[in-house]
């Protein structure tokens, strides 16, 4: 095989997502030998809007999606869910990114229209999508500095924001914790599995839709590829990867690539009027190695809370029981002092959530070869930027003109890490650095 996989993906803890949505629609996995036009790699949000945007430009292409886990299992269905507009750069102080903040701006907004437009065409629930925006919370002077820093940038730009007391904070989220948060209102709240799950429903009206079945690898075939799977194969002419940090597991950008996991817990469903504040929201920290907080409600799957943070890179890409560990008493300290009214209350689900980041902060969304496209690296913006990337190798591979291809073509490769085991060892170390320094973010 000319790009055999190394590791197939595997995650730690239960989908939570999709455990409080029940059983989703079924996907048979791939037993047989088949045809394509454009086989994706990958069920997730990249993979998923690459083969919507394929049918829009090809409507009769035969298209095959291939994922290794159930739709919603993996890192699709494992994040907190924030559909970002705004620039949101994790590896800075206050969110305010360093290129073109207006360009990839209108292009999230792009991406949330063509996510919305989905929602519509398939009859995805809206409570799966809700544009309720997003607050970012400070609980400290360092944070509540953060948010005058990241509200005068977003001032530049000419967007929309507003700023909460902790009186405000405390009427939208019941907690007390909070002593001030900035408002921002373009970000879409998703239920992540439902509506992971109804974009692959509705793709598989025209689409061919296979999970839990693994590409073990793929080669060329005079004109065509060949993907081979478990029980399987299909044959393409073109090929988009749509996975994320594995594109290094097939052998793509090795050395380059960041993989990283994330940690959230779900509560149990509570008591709507014990909690308080308001039946939705989402709130990110001022300081980006801080805690996500988000309330849903029955809509989303029942009224919970989840606690997200804890980071720590593993280059073999899965978790270790002592991270998860780790993550869980973390999250045990921050639920506790944001809601002590809610001691006792049980952490129903803990998972972690496979990301990926480049050191210099750029997407992997290129032809690799001929008839060979990615849509990968979506350091830690994976809903909206995943669906760019989607769109992206999309465009590229129906040759179609794309300013969205254009951005990420333009972008350099990602930059090359240092010598293992130096990296692993300093990128956890500066993870733990910034975690401490968040303090009661």
């Amino acid at each position: 095989m000319r790009y055999a996989a190394r590791r197939l993906p595997r995650h730690r803890g239960p989908a939570g997502w999709a455990e409080i949505l029940g059983p989703g629609p079924s996907f048979p996995r791939l037993e047989t030998q088949v045809t394509a036009d454009v086989a994706v790699v990958g069920a997730g949000f990249a993979g998923l809007s690459a083969a919507r945007r394929v049918l829009q430009h090809w409507p009769q292409a035969r298209v095959v999606v291939l994922d290794a886990w159930r739709v919603a299992d993996g890192a699709a269905g494992r994040n907190s869910g924030f559909m970002i507009d705004l620039p949101h750069d994790l590896a800075s102080e206050d969110y305010a990114g360093a290129g073109d903040d207006r360009t990839l701006t209108r292009l999230n907004r792009e991406a949330i229209d063509f996510a919305r437009d989905a929602v519509d065409e398939y009859g995805i629930s809206p409570d799966y999508f809700d544009p309720v925006g997003k607050v970012n919370g400070a609980a400290t002077e360092a944070g509540d500095a953060h948010n005058r820093s990241y509200a005068k940038h977003l001032e530049t730009l000419g967007e929309s924001h507003e700023r909460l007391d902790a009186a405000g904070m405390k009427e939208l989220t019941g907690a007390a914790h909070y002593r001030s948060g900035l408002y921002t209102p373009g970000t879409v709240m998703l239920q992540p599995a439902g509506y992971v799950r109804g974009l692959a429903a509705g793709l598989a009206r025209r689409a061919e839709v296979y999970d839990r079945s693994p590409v073990l690898g793929f080669a060329r075939a005079g004109r065509d590829w060949v993907l081979r799977t478990p029980k399987g194969s299909v044959t393409a002419e073109r090929v988009i990867l749509a996975v994320n940090g594995h594109l290094e597991s097939f052998g793509v950008a090795e050395g380059r690539l960041v993989q990283l996991f994330l940690f959230a817990s779900m509560t149990e469903e509570l008591d709507p009027q014990v909690v308080g504040g308001a039946s939705r929201w989402g709130v990110t920290p001022s300081d980006p190695m801080g805690t996500t907080m988000r309330r849903i409600d029955t809509g989303q799957g029942g009224h919970r809370i989840v606690t997200r943070n804890c980071a720590v890179v593993r280059p073999g890409m899965h978790p270790t029981d002592r991270d998860m560990g780790r993550a869980a008493r973390a999250h045990a300290r921050a639920f506790a002092a944001r809601f002590p009214h809610l001691t006792g209350v049980r952490q129903a689900q803990v998972w972690g959530g496979h990301l990926c980041l480049s050191l210099n902060g750029v997407a992997h969304a290129r032809e690799i070869e001929q008839g060979l496209f990615s849509a990968c690296v979506q350091n830690g913006l994976g809903t909206a930027r995943g669906t760019l990337t989607g769109i992206a190798a999309a465009d590229r591979c129906c040759g179609q003109p794309s300013e969205i291809a254009d951005y990420f073509e333009a972008e350099a490769e990602p930059k090359c890490l240092p010598p293992q085991p130096i990296a692993t060892l300093g990128a956890n170390a500066y993870l733990r650095w910034k975690e401490w320094r968040a303090g009661d973010e």
